[in-house]
């Protein structure tokens, strides 16, 4: 019978005292060299790796460990999902001017609260506000932490104690299991249901009023769609009854698309100009879905209201911060042309390319690739017709044609070992195939996609 070879595993001074490992200590601290080698006997002793026989293998899983624990669990990623606006990969990239704005905030001081032109204390509120009203028409604008915050604050400014009436059918979830009503509640706001899952009109708003109503809710919903028997009332219909009660018409738009992306071919999408003008007290969205900058909140609507909500004291907690405020602003200057945004706005551009300009990256990539002999000449890459999505719980319905390297082989062992590259690449599996779409990745990325998928595979710039 065979013997254990866990039940001969060298103690951990052992390990420690490999004249091989000398160099490891010297560049680390002993500490981290300990926690390494304890690692390494644990994986061991749970056979989730095999035994070691030599030093120059125990050196080398060591210091492969060390490496692992020294790598930040933030990383950069490629999205080759197909979905532009992946939530579970950090949604919108961002343009090379708001990285820019992020580092030259972070580099030093700056004036977030500081007003130069009076030498006084100033708002970190003020540093948007004026291209938030050129762009969508708003009398005033705040920025707070993300879209969930700024319905959370619009609610409690208006109907802190009292009722907010929402439709049955915008009671929605949204990502990680998160749903409105939930998030609604913490405001202090008591929600009032009116309509049903499939059919809510005007008239039901208006009969749920009471001397307790502080708001009127509604909901966009971006994320999904309901078709057949089915109505709803609109912003425009919800304005009077709302003025007559004397409340607030509070307007969760949610996507934050401030250009239409009709010559794209995505219709059915209002812009943040269109939600204004239809005339919502409060307009709450998110900055990093189809705005394309920074994970943020933005309510934007009337002087008066919005003043209040500055002055809300939960606006403290859900303030946001220097580097936010810097790619925000980088990100909104963009827009002061629309065809400029078109262009240089990356998640916008990645919408709009051409399916033939994809198709032709797809070619270049797949011939390097080829080139490289992927695992000896064992895999290789296919350029496949696809359909992208723009994901971020807008255009749920919408397809955009797309282009994506098909790689041939197991298509699980294929994505875990992208996955784990040292550049991860993150594909999807259709059909039992591994799909990078390029639809979804930058081109400022594909030079590092090749790399990373020939380091991952095997070929030119193997490690």
């Amino acid at each position: 019978m065979k013997s254990d070879p866990r039940s001969g595993l060298p103690a951990v001074h052992v390990v420690l005292g490999y004249t091989e490992l000398e160099p490891v200590l010297a560049r680390n601290p002993r500490t981290v060299v300990l926690a390494a080698i304890r690692s390494v006997l644990g994986d061991i002793r749970a056979t989730t790796i095999p035994a070691l026989a030599s030093e120059s293998e125990w050196v080398a899983k060591i210091d492969e460990r060390i490496q692992q624990a020294a790598q930040l669990s933030l990383r950069h990623v490629i999205n080759a999902t197909g979905v532009i606006l992946h939530t579970n990969l950090g949604r919108a990239p961002l343009h090379a001017s708001a990285i820019a704005a992020i580092a030259d905030t972070a580099a030093g001081n700056s004036n977030l609260e500081y007003d130069l032109s009076t030498g006084a204390r100033g708002s970190r509120y003020v540093h948007c506000v004026d291209l938030l009203t050129e762009l969508t028409g708003a009398e005033d604008a705040l920025i707070v932490n993300n879209c969930a915050a700024a319905l959370v604050l619009a609610l409690n400014t208006t109907a802190n104690g009292r009722d907010a009436i929402i439709s049955r059918g915008e009671l929605i979830e949204i990502g990680g299991s998160f749903r409105v009503p939930d998030i609604m509640a913490q405001s202090g706001a008591a929600l009032c249901e009116v309509g049903t899952t499939n059919r809510t009109y005007a008239r039901d708003y208006s009969e749920a009023l009471t001397d307790r109503s502080g708001a009127i809710v509604k909901v966009h919903r971006s994320n999904f769609e309901v078709s057949g028997f089915v109505a709803e009332a609109t912003v425009e219909e919800l304005v009077p009854v709302a003025r007559e009660a004397g409340i607030a018409l509070i307007h969760d738009f949610g996507s934050g698309l401030l250009i239409s992306l009709d010559s794209a071919g995505l219709h059915g999408e209002p812009t943040a100009g269109d939600a204004v003008n239809a005339g919502a007290s409060l307009v709450v969205m998110s900055g990093d879905k189809l705005l394309g900058g920074p994970q943020a909140g933005i309510v934007l609507g009337s002087r008066e209201l919005v003043a209040r909500c500055r002055k809300n004291p939960l606006t403290r907690a859900l303030r946001v911060d220097k580097l936010t405020v810097a790619a925000l602003g980088a990100t909104l200057q963009l827009y002061r042309d629309a065809d400029t945004a078109m262009r240089e706005v990356p998640v916008l551009s990645m919408i709009a390319t051409p399916a033939e300009s994809v198709r032709a990256r797809a070619a270049r990539i797949a011939e390097q690739l080829n080139d490289g002999q992927l695992n000896d000449g064992q895999m290789s890459a296919e350029v496949v017709n696809t359909e992208a999505t723009v994901g971020g719980g807008a255009y749920p319905s919408s397809r955009i044609p797309s282009h994506a390297l098909a790689i041939r082989g197991d298509a699980r062992a294929i994505e875990q070992r992208l996955r784990e590259a040292r550049v991860p690449v993150i594909g999807r599996i259709e059909k039992d195939q591994l799909l990078l779409d390029l639809r979804s990745v930058l081109p400022r990325d594909d030079a590092e996609l090749v790399m990373s998928v020939q380091q991952a595979l095997g070929g030119v710039g193997a490690s």
